[in-house]
């Protein structure tokens, strides 16, 4: 099935070497280039056009003939697979590099290619690639999650658009009727989408700059309680027909509000007119503020690779001196924001009404999910959030089972440095 750019924000930590062979076609075209031949790997997006553009990049390099392969299935296990092989990409996209990765000396670095330009792309997405100050892939695009809301149904309730997590619960609970629910989360109330996000907005993280758990607080309980009270009070749309990546629910009004992500926006434009907004997940506590999960596929380089450094000039020239390519890329099929700071400021499709809103948003509030979120880690914190959210399991008692398992997580990775 094709997959599209928001599969970044819910694809977790990455995962590691799986056991399946890489598999796949090979649908590119060659490059025009004479020199080396390079092989470049992309997922396979959903959004029309993508394929087509990136091969017509890849033919226009001059230095290398590249030859550019659509990955359908599990790319994130091909990729970890092909990694461990002579017979995999030179330079292939990904959702990551993980940890595993750049620990096991699998990908190449990338430092030096950013050097005069690194300021100019967003951090909040450059340092999810970075290991101990040396970058690893350079990010393409940045995709984020938000809340859209329906101006006329919040007005027709006299509800204000929240700005705290207390008043979305409030929010949620009073937009309900029999015929709307007040929120959309997803299918599974939230616990799968939301993540980390409203840890952030109780103004905590997942992993501290300095490499410990950052949840180890009350806070964190409190803020995930609410979620329980999202759920509990029957505010929440459950068993839509498509869940919360896909708007039709907000379309087709079976929600006052939903969370969803960037890439809906024109449909959402296109179907509700001006009749909508957009928020962060709102801020809970004294020392919360505004959460915008963010995230970024990014152009990597196989240690494996016997064109090493061809490869590296590929990378320099496709996605840090082509800002043409990067800006098409970002713009022309699908919605996304640019990497770079410099042309996220002059894409005119970004400087009105809810897409301005959205930049400024990811710009201000925008977090990434810490290169040290271990699969593991995520799995522990996912499965508690789900029993609290669902089955109103407590709160202080799951966070702690979590913070020992990320804790010992954490020094597991440590002693691989």
């Amino acid at each position: 099935m094709a997959m599209s750019r928001r599969a970044l924000l819910v694809a977790g930590a990455g995962v590691g070497a799986g056991v399946l062979a890489a598999c796949g076609s090979n649908t590119g075209r060659g490059g025009g280039g004479s020199g080396a031949a390079l092989s470049q790997w992309y997922h396979q997006y959903g959004e029309p056009g993508t394929q087509q553009a990136v091969q017509r990049y890849a033919a226009a390099y001059r230095k290398a003939h590249v030859t550019v392969e659509w990955r359908p299935g599990n790319y994130d296990q091909q990729t970890a697979a092909a990694l461990l092989t002579d017979s995999g990409p030179d330079v292939f996209e990904v959702n990551g590099p993980t940890l595993d990765q750049i620990q096991g000396g699998q990908v190449v670095d990338l430092t030096d290619l950013l050097d005069g330009v690194k300021d100019d792309f967003n951090p909040a997405v450059l340092t999810p690639k970075t290991y101990e100050g040396r970058i690893y892939g350079i990010p393409q695009v940045v995709d984020m999650q938000l809340l859209y809301y329906r101006k006329s149904l919040l007005k027709a309730a006299g509800v204000t658009p929240p700005a705290t997590l207390d008043a979305l619960v409030d929010a949620a609970r009073t937009l309900t009727t029999s015929k709307v629910k007040g929120l959309f989360l997803g299918n599974d109330g939230g616990a799968g989408v939301l993540g980390g996000t409203p840890l952030y907005a109780a103004g905590l993280q997942l992993v501290t700059a300095d490499g410990k758990v950052g949840f180890d607080d009350p806070a964190a309980a409190r803020t995930l309680g609410k979620l329980r009270r999202l759920y509990a009070d029957k505010s929440l749309l459950l068993g839509a027909p498509a869940d919360w990546s896909d708007p039709s629910a907000l379309l087709q009004g079976l929600t006052a509000m939903q969370w969803c992500g960037l890439w809906a926006l024109p449909q959402v434009k296109q179907q509700l007119g001006d009749d909508f907004g957009v928020l962060p997940f709102p801020a809970d506590g004294g020392q919360g503020r505004p959460s915008v999960p963010v995230g970024a596929y990014g152009a990597a380089v196989s240690a494996r690779s016997k064109r090493r450094e061809a490869a590296r000039e590929y990378v320099k020239w496709l996605w840090v001196e082509r800002t043409d390519y990067q800006e098409d890329f970002a713009l022309s099929y699908g919605f996304h924001i640019p990497a770079r700071i410099s042309l996220a400021k002059k894409a005119a499709r970004l400087h009105n009404g809810p897409a301005a809103d959205a930049v400024r948003l990811a710009t201000e509030h925008g977090y990434a999910q810490p290169l040290l979120w271990t699969p593991a880690a995520q799995t522990a914190y996912q499965d508690a959030l789900s029993r609290i959210i669902k089955s109103g399991a407590d709160p202080q008692g799951e966070l702690r089972a979590v913070v020992g398992k990320v804790s010992d997580e954490l020094q597991r990775v440590k002693k691989k440095s």
